[in-house]
């Protein structure tokens, strides 16, 4: 039991360093003229297709993370609906205010951290990451042989 909770913690852990991680380097290569719309913190279209391949990389890594320190599928399931439920309710917490609030300009050098806090994603991606989070870490955790639970 132990061994498939500490599978789903670590699983979920990776997710979150890789997505930092990478999402940080990102940045840093494209900056902020290639990370957001011109004069606006709504993120570009670069940005969305290479988040979208690093989510489904960091999802793939977790599952298969948590498959092989768990040594079953199963506590991969539990780690894919925590994504899905923690992911949609952020996105639903994200879409209340993004739709009320006036679009800020951006203006001058963006750091890393004011990047993080302020980058309005489309409503689509809130909605579609948990779910592409959710598949990742099935077909991650698909990647490592089933063995006897």
């Amino acid at each position: 039991m132990v061994r498939k909770v500490l599978g789903v913690i670590i699983g979920f852990v990776s997710m979150m360093v890789f997505t930092f991680i990478t999402f940080s380097i990102l940045y840093l290569i494209l900056g902020p003229e290639g990370s957001f719309r011109p004069k606006s913190y709504e993120v570009s279209i670069i940005w969305i297709i290479i988040s979208l391949i690093f989510s489904i990389a960091a999802a793939f890594l977790g599952g298969f993370i948590c498959a092989v320190i768990s040594q079953s599928r199963k506590s991969a399931m539990v780690l894919s609906v925590i994504v899905l439920l923690i992911g949609l309710s952020m996105a639903v917490y994200q879409l209340g205010p993004q739709m009320n609030e006036a679009e800020e300009l951006r203006i001058g050098p963006v750091s890393n951290l004011e990047a993080m806090q302020k980058a309005k994603q489309p409503a689509f991606m809130l909605l579609m990451n948990p779910i592409i989070g959710a598949l990742g870490i099935v077909g991650g955790a698909r990647l490592k042989k089933e063995e006897e639970d």
